[in-house]
């Protein structure tokens, strides 16, 4: 092949040393793309023993059958051809190599991009140097996405597919999500003042944040809620401005921690049977809807947040205050007996509100 031994060599190593590419690679790359153009151009004289060889020093190709060099007239031509497009493509796979592996850095951050084309199971987004996608499963549901608009997501992972492709997986819905965009805002989340201890949503409805602080003095619903709700209303207009997102105070106590996450309904009384894992939760009629919410997405919200199954039981509002305090009663369990450890249920409590 008429190459010039100082391009092929510059060229060759230009591929190796800035692309991360070994040469030994670039040339069995190229040996294998010839022998295939080979094969295609001269399929009468091919069989098993063609092989084909690269000269690493000038580029020189050769086609060898049993030790002979069977070389067709102008097929060096077709070899150069060929050894380019080799090189370019190795050039390409190698430049989204390094792009991916800087990306896999920022698995589990926050990301913004642009949607460049939407289809009926991906949203994609231009991430600056790449291309992620948005799958529906991550999606929040019934939101609209549309081309050229901005997005925020979270960074969730970089998979490959069966042909071994790299995809950069984007989430709208993960938790975590919610997580990064609160310490994003909340300057006391990322020194360590506030922790944040458990959180649950049902994306682009609502959502529950529990926050924690071992500092005395410092309020970390406060701090999360912001000064007039600035910082929570930041995070929830990142989320598209719809999903209500609950902070209350984490608690080891369980019957403290449900009246929290109940909030914004009143709790009359509580009843824990910690081996079943069930609360028997107890307010007036009017708290109900409160504390079930739409559809019952409060009360399974702070049922996951909790990990305790909720039995939501209703007081008419009438009744008098012996009927009420006959259903905060709670027997104690027979000494002895294979009965649940079951708890004293609180006096009413008001829990602490929400943002």
């Amino acid at each position: 092949m008429g190459i010039v031994k100082s391009e092929f060599a510059l060229a060759l190593n230009q591929v190796a040393t800035e692309r991360g590419i070994s040469p030994q690679d670039v040339l069995a790359s190229i040996e294998a793309a010839v022998l295939a153009a080979f094969k295609k151009e001269h399929a009468d004289i091919w069989d098993e023993d063609v092989a084909v060889v690269v000269s690493k020093d000038n580029g020189e190709t050769k086609v060898i059958r049993a030790g002979k060099d069977i070389t067709p007239p102008g097929f060096g031509r077709i070899a150069a051809q060929t050894a380019r497009q080799v090189i370019l493509q190795k050039i390409r796979e190698a430049e989204k190599k390094n792009i991916i592996s800087q990306f896999r850095d920022q698995v589990g951050s926050i990301i913004r991009g642009r949607i460049i084309r939407t289809d009926a199971y991906n949203v994609h987004v231009d991430i600056g140097k790449s291309e992620a996608v948005l799958p529906r499963e991550e999606q929040i549901r019934n939101e609209t996405y549309r081309v050229n608009s901005q997005i925020v997501a979270l960074l969730k992972d970089i998979v490959e597919d069966k042909f071994g492709h790299s995809r950069i997986v984007l989430s709208r819905s993960d938790v975590n999500l919610l997580k990064e965009l609160f310490k994003r805002e909340v300057p006391e989340i990322g020194t360590g003042t506030v922790e944040i201890k458990d959180v649950v949503r049902e994306p682009g409805e609502r959502a529950k944040i529990a926050v924690h602080s071992s500092q005395g003095g410092v309020d970390p619903v406060g701090a999360c809620v912001g000064q007039k709700g600035v910082r929570v209303q930041t995070v929830t207009d990142e989320l598209g401005g719809a999903e209500k997102i609950d902070i209350i105070p984490w608690s080891k106590d369980t019957k403290t921690y449900l009246t929290s996450a109940l909030s914004p309904a009143k709790i009359l009384g509580i009843e824990i049977d910690t081996v079943a894992k069930l609360a028997k939760v107890t307010v007036d009629e009017s708290q109900a809807p409160l504390a079930i919410g739409k559809g019952g997405v409060n009360v399974n919200l702070a049922s996951r947040l909790v990990g305790y199954e909720i039995d939501i039981i209703q007081v008419p509002v009438e009744g008098s205050k012996e009927e009420v305090a006959q259903v905060q009663e709670t027997p104690e369990p027979e000494s002895g007996s294979d009965a649940a450890a079951v708890e004293d249920a609180p006096a009413a409590a008001e829990p602490e509100q929400a943002a």
